[in-house]
C-alpha cells in the first residue's frame, strides 16, 4: 500500500475576528504523493494560504488533521520549506547570509564553511552568481524573489510549500521563475525531487507546474476536486497552450472554479 508523503483528513480550520468565529476550511482531504508537485487554486477568501499555514504548521485545525510521513504534523518543522508572496528576506543580511542562515536553521551540524559553499552553489542555480554581497533593497524584484527560492531549495527539506510566490512579479520575470523552478524542481535526477504543495490564482500557472490540481470552492473552502494533470512532463509552454487538449483540460478548470460562485449568486451557468 502507498502512503502518501502529506496526507490531509477531514481538515476544518476557523478562525476570530472581532470575537466571531468564521469557518475558513471545512472537511478538506487530499493527498500528495512523495515527489509529486500539487497546486492548490480557488477563489480568493477561499483558505487557500490558511491549508499552507496548516502545512507549515503555524494554523492549528479545529477538526481532522494532516500527516507527514505517517506521523500527524504537530507545530513548525526543518522537513518544510517555504517561499512566501513577498519575497521575506532579512534587510540586514547579505543575499548570502540570508540563505546560509536558512541552510543554518534545517541542517544544525553543517560548519559554517560550508553553508556559504552550498548558498553560492545555488546562488549560481538561480542566476545570482556575482550578487552574493548585495543586499535586498538593491536586488529588483525578481531577483528577490529568485533569492528566497535559492533559500527554500539549499535548506534541503523534503517539503516546500509555496504561497503564491510570482504573483507580485512582472509577467516577463514570472515566466522566466516559473521555468526555473520547473527545472530545479526536475534536476537531473540524480536526487529526489522536492514534494511541492504550490498556491496560486493563475490557472495557467497551476496547469504548466503541477501533477495535480486541487480545486476549492468559494468560502468556506471545500474541496470542489482533485484533478490530475493530463500532460507529460517536459512541457513545453508555447507549444501546449496552443493545443486543443490544453483549450478543454483550461476550461474544465475554469467551470470548476466558477460553478459554485453562479450557484452563490443566482444559479446562472457560467459561459466559458
Amino acid at each position: 500500500m502507498t502512503t502518501n508523503k502529506i496526507e490531509i483528513k477531514n481538515l476544518t480550520v476557523n478562525y476570530i475576528e472581532n470575537k466571531k468565529t468564521f469557518n475558513a476550511l471545512h472537511d478538506v482531504s487530499f493527498g500528495v504523493a512523495d515527489g509529486e508537485f500539487v497546486s492548490v487554486i480557488g477563489a480568493s477568501g477561499c483558505g487557500k494560504s490558511t491549508l499552507l499555514s496548516v502545512l507549515e504548521g503555524i494554523y492549528k485545525a479545529a477538526g481532522g488533521s494532516v500527516e507527514i510521513d505517517g506521523k500527524e504534523l504537530h507545530g513548525t518543522g526543518r522537513d518544510r520549506g517555504v517561499v512566501f508572496q513577498h519575497y521575506s528576506l532579512f534587510p540586514w543580511m547579505t543575499t548570502r547570509n540570508n540563505i546560509e542562515f536558512g541552510i543554518k536553521q534545517a541542517q544544525r551540524g553543517l560548519k559554517k564553511s560550508e553553508r556559504l559553499r552550498i548558498a553560492d552553489e545555488f546562488l549560481n542555480k538561480v542566476g545570482l552568481e556575482g550578487f552574493g554581497s548585495k543586499y535586498p533593497s538593491q536586488l529588483s524584484g525578481g531577483m528577490q524573489q529568485r533569492a528566497a527560492i535559492a533559500r527554500a531549495l539549499a535548506m534541503n527539506t523534503d517539503i516546500l510549500l509555496m504561497d503564491e510566490p510570482f504573483s507580485a512579479i512582472d509577467a516577463k520575470n514570472r515566466v522566466i521563475l516559473q521555468d526555473l523552478l520547473l527545472s530545479l524542481w526536475e534536476g537531473d535526477g540524480s536526487e529526489p525531487r522536492k514534494t511541492v504543495v504550490f498556491v496560486t490564482h493563475d490557472i495557467d500557472e497551476a496547469i504548466l507546474l503541477s501533477d495535480k490540481i486541487v480545486v476549492l470552492t468559494a468560502h468556506p473552502g471545500t474541496l470542489n476536486e482533485v484533478v490530475k494533470v493530463p500532460f507529460s512532463r517536459p512541457r513545453n509552454r508555447s507549444e501546449l497552450v496552443r493545443t486543443d487538449e490544453y483549450s478543454k483540460f483550461r476550461n474544465k478548470l475554469l467551470s470548476l472554479l466558477y460553478s459554485d460562485i453562479a450557484e452563490r449568486i443566482g444559479g446562472e451557468e457560467v459561459v466559458l
